[in-house]
């Protein structure tokens, strides 16, 4: 028996020092960033039929593609093959995305202001002063040529192009271009590449109109886009006296290649390497939409631009792709109108869920559903269904299905809700002033939907996997300590007086612990010559799983803090 507890302890000691994080720092920087060669190919301009572009070719996503491939045949393939998913792959050692082509950490790291959040991707040369604007100064150079709502692009002197769009609903005025401006600020401080959105009240003389323009929607054909049309255009939006509503889009740097895809990589980008579907700030944006409820999260929504390292030659290589989400118009309680059947199901159930058509195939359709007891808040029928009473943040579903969002883990879901653990209550006031409603009783109640709903998301995603982060290490008056924040008890998602905070080396030696406002927490680290590698547990007493922490004891020069691990309970 004692030769048995020999070979257990030895077992443990060794399982106990297997160092499984190496002696560097994070990586916090993705090399998807840097400057690379593209095969250059024949792409014809309206100029130069045969103009030879060195970037990557233009990517067309149909309207409907995106729509069937994800509704019916990736369903059917993933049925008749063998799907392996597992954990995202472009997470660093302390469980973080690094800034990469796709993402930037922002509010989610560093520390952000009100007035930054709230700013968005706008730059303070990017605001729009139409007030001043002499008549006849905003040029109009081209129509709109795709999307359901009307536009038209501008050139404004001193300030660049934007793409202005009339999509308010005369339903719904001010819904859709609110959602537009406040959702990609989100977006953008959550850390996603977005274009500047701002809400713009203008007057038409302002607006000069080039000769000859077209403009086209969605499945049908072009047409002139003169003055009648401008007019016609302009009739339909909200008004302030002699004004007129509209969101303007800055037009994004760059050479537009197209969206990109859904799934896989693009396969002339050699910077793109990883799945898309696996990537996590494509699976964990599932709980921005979720919680904004923009249910349009699609292949059309999103833009590739080509950065060219000669701004001159925009499509000219070295260069790098920069990945960006657009259009959050949908967002804030948007619906397909006619008598509301679909719009009652969005968020609740896929515009053509199988899962659901099969349930009611067993069950005869006798169940209620969710969607079937949904109401309009009273007074608030600008908003639609969009409420905290009927959102379930992880039942939340897209218009379609998203393979990022359908692939998205817990860990996944768990990093996202960290980042929108960092949206206060000021920002969120804040960013509903963004909308610009002319009734403050709308701007009051969508900052308390905003609040309420990101409150769901906290209860759900940050008590089962370990809430603590920020984690390092600090020197005090006793020594050397590991710091942290945990955001459940600094959102007060749980009562401060329920956490009971605990931590232990591997081998189970317990370790001081001291607390600070806000949620703070440290614990005290100790030299041992004996293990140059540690690691922390730290138990909360409140969430399901625990934090593990990897060091190293460099001796005199202190501790190196080179992973997280989030274990699930």
């Amino acid at each position: 028996m004692s030769r048995c507890w020999s070979v257990l302890v030895v077992f443990v000691l060794a399982c106990g020092s297997e160092r499984r994080f190496p002696l560097r720092d994070p990586m916090w920087q993705d090399t998807d960033l840097a400057s690379v060669n593209v095969r250059c190919h024949v792409e014809a301009t309206k100029k130069d039929p045969h103009h030879i572009a060195c970037a990557p070719k233009q990517y067309i996503s149909p309207l409907y593609w995106d729509g069937a491939d994800n509704i019916v045949f990736r369903p059917l393939s993933e049925t008749l093959g063998v799907v392996t998913s597992g954990e995202s792959v472009n997470v660093n050692s302390v469980d973080e995305v690094p800034d990469s082509a796709w993402f930037t950490n922002r509010i989610g790291r560093g520390e952000m202001t009100v007035d930054e959040v709230s700013a968005g991707a706008c730059k303070p040369e990017q605001m729009l002063d139409p007030d001043h604007a002499p008549d006849g100064t905003w040029v109009i150079d081209k129509g709109k040529a795709e999307g359901s709502t009307g536009g038209f692009r501008i050139t404004v002197p001193g300030k660049g192009k934007y793409m202005v769009k009339t999509e308010d609903a005369e339903d719904k005025p001010e819904r859709q271009s609110a959602a537009s401006a406040i959702g990609v600020a989100i977006f953008h401080a959550a850390g996603y590449y977005t274009s500047c959105e701002q809400v713009v009240y203008l007057r038409p003389s302002v607006l000069k109109l080039e000769p000859g323009l077209t403009t086209q929607a969605n499945l049908t054909p072009k047409v002139a886009f003169d003055r009648a049309a401008l007019d016609k255009l302009l009739a339909h939006c909200t008004k302030r006296g002699a004004l007129v509503r509209v969101i303007a889009s800055a037009w994004v740097e760059g050479h537009n290649v197209g969206p990109y895809t859904s799934r896989g990589v693009r396969a002339d980008d050699p910077n793109d390497i990883i799945p898309h579907e696996n990537r996590r700030e494509l699976r964990g944006m599932g709980v921005l939409a979720a919680w904004i409820a923009r249910y349009d999260a699609r292949e059309e929504n999103a833009l590739d631009t080509w950065m060219a390292d000669k701004k001159a030659v925009p499509d000219s290589s070295p260069g790098h792709l920069i990945h960006y989400q657009l259009d959050t118009s949908e967002a804030l309680g948007g619906d397909w109108g006619g008598d509301g059947s679909i719009s009652k199901r969005l968020g609740k159930s896929y515009v053509f869920d199988w899962g659901d058509i099969a349930r009611d195939f067993l069950t005869l359709g006798i169940p209620t559903r969710s969607w079937e007891t949904v109401r309009n808040v009273p007074g608030r029928a600008l908003f639609g269904y969009f409420n905290i009473s009927d959102f379930k943040a992880d039942a939340w579903k897209n218009e379609y299905p998203n393979i990022a969002f359908s692939r998205m883990t817990e860990r996944d879901a768990a990093w996202a809700a960290r980042i929108v653990a960092h949206f206060t209550p000021e920002m969120i006031e804040a960013l509903a002033r963004l909308g610009k409603f002319t009734e403050a009783s709308n701007t009051r109640y969508l900052a308390s939907v905003l609040e309420g709903r990101l409150e769901r998301v906290l209860e759900r995603y940050l008590l089962r996997l370990s809430p603590i982060t920020d984690l390092r290490v600090e020197a005090g008056s006793s020594g050397l300590w590991l710091c942290g924040v945990d955001l459940a008890e600094w959102r007060h998602v749980r009562a401060s007086s329920l956490f009971r905070y605990t931590a232990r080396s591997f081998l189970g030696a317990q370790l001081e612990v001291a607390r600070r406002s806000g949620g703070g927490i440290c614990v005290a680290l100790q030299h041992d010559a004996r293990a140059r590698y540690k690691r922390v547990v730290i138990d909360d007493g409140v969430a399901k799983g625990k934090l593990v922490a990897h060091l190293y004891d460099l001796g005199d020069q202190g501790f190196k803090l080179v992973g997280l691990e989030r274990p699930p309970p």
